[in-house]
């Protein structure tokens, strides 16, 4: 029986309509701009974001590394939570191959960065200082519970950071599940960032890819970015024919793992040796708390693996679990059920 995959919706397997859209996809030569597939995905996926244009990258790490370094020149700096994507799982690209400064700030318990806190991160015109060029937000935020942002907050942290001739870039990852989330059309909640980034390759299903968006000058110079990182694409069609269908056809069953998540945290709240407060599941991100005495972390890891389910385990005393594509509530229970098992030293 194949394993109840929980570590990540990167594990996702392209749906069927995508392999048949991939067998059939009209492919050219990116770099030249003759890919007539991949230049449809970039036009729908800007469209979709309410921006003027895309670019297709091979993955999200690549695309915020195209973005603040198209951004940035080296010596100039970004304010980032000190929880955000960026800083932690993106092997310090910016900072190492940009020479960019990440002016580090504290992310709050949703994922948000106090306005005062990125007013305090600007610093005064000196030669002493850093130019800051961006203030760089994530949306949903991964470390933080996969929380959503709403409008209002995205809306008021893009006024504070243009009032003080800042751009914003947004790690938009999983941006569709936020506006799911949220119930907020995606253009609404992505207006006020001049630069976003979202991925294919999560809940949206494809096998790779990422696509980022902004105004037709920010993509054109983003492009040579892009290039610069080894990321020209050939005949990138096949792929892109997949992220025309995840935009099509994938993003409103994202509702349906955010109630996969919720039942699953309601679950594990339930199991004695895990901890957890169901009401903090607003996506499809669970972390969970790990208090059972008997066996460490990693042990019980290990065993849920050889049981059949897969987590992540982050920490001495945390958990993370994620659902998506290709997970059904028949599979919550499973896995509910096999954690209780594990823990109880009978599985």
């Amino acid at each position: 029986m194949n394993p109840i995959d929980l570590r990540s919706d990167t594990v996702t397997l392209p749906t069927l309509a995508m392999r048949e859209a991939m067998y059939r996809a009209e492919v050219g030569d990116d770099v030249c701009g003759e890919d007539p597939t991949l230049n449809r995905l970039e036009a729908v996926a800007a469209e979709r974001l309410g921006k003027e244009a895309a670019l297709f990258v091979a993955s999200g790490t690549m695309g915020n590394l195209v973005s603040v370094l198209t951004h940035c020149g080296r010596g100039d700096g970004i304010i980032l939570g000190d929880q955000s994507h960026i800083l932690l799982n993106e092997a310090a690209g910016a900072a190492a191959l940009g020479g960019v400064y990440l002016r580090v700030v504290p992310n709050r318990a949703d994922g948000k960065i106090e306005l005062t806190q990125i007013e305090r991160a600007i610093p005064e015109p000196d030669i002493h200082h850093a130019l800051i060029r961006a203030v760089c937000l994530e949306n949903t935020h991964n470390y933080c519970g996969g929380a959503p942002l709403d409008v209002e907050y995205m809306t008021e942290a893009g006024a504070l950071a243009h009032s003080r001739g800042l751009l914003v870039h947004l790690d938009g990852a999983r941006i569709f599940n936020a506006a799911v989330a949220l119930r907020v059309p995606v253009a609404k909640l992505v207006a006020s960032a001049d630069s976003v980034m979202f991925c294919l390759s999560k809940g949206l299903s494809c096998p790779v890819g990422s696509l980022v968006c902004g105004s037709a000058d920010f993509v054109a110079r983003a492009r040579r970015t892009r290039k610069m990182v080894g990321g020209g694409m050939r005949q990138a069609g096949v792929l892109a024919a997949a992220g025309l269908v995840a935009l099509e056809q994938m993003i409103d069953r994202l509702e349906e793992d955010h109630q996969n998540a919720q039942a699953l945290a309601r679950g594990i709240a339930e199991i004695p040796g895990l901890s957890l407060d169901p009401g903090t599941v607003r996506t499809n991100i669970v972390f969970f708390g790990y208090t059972a005495r008997r066996k460490p972390v990693q042990q019980f890891v290990q065993e849920l693996d050889a049981a059949g389910v897969r987590l992540w385990a982050l920490g001495p005393n945390r958990l993370r679990a994620v659902t998506h594509y290709g997970i059904e509530s028949t599979h919550i229970e499973a896995a509910l059920a096999t954690m209780r098992r594990v823990l109880e030293g009978l599985a």
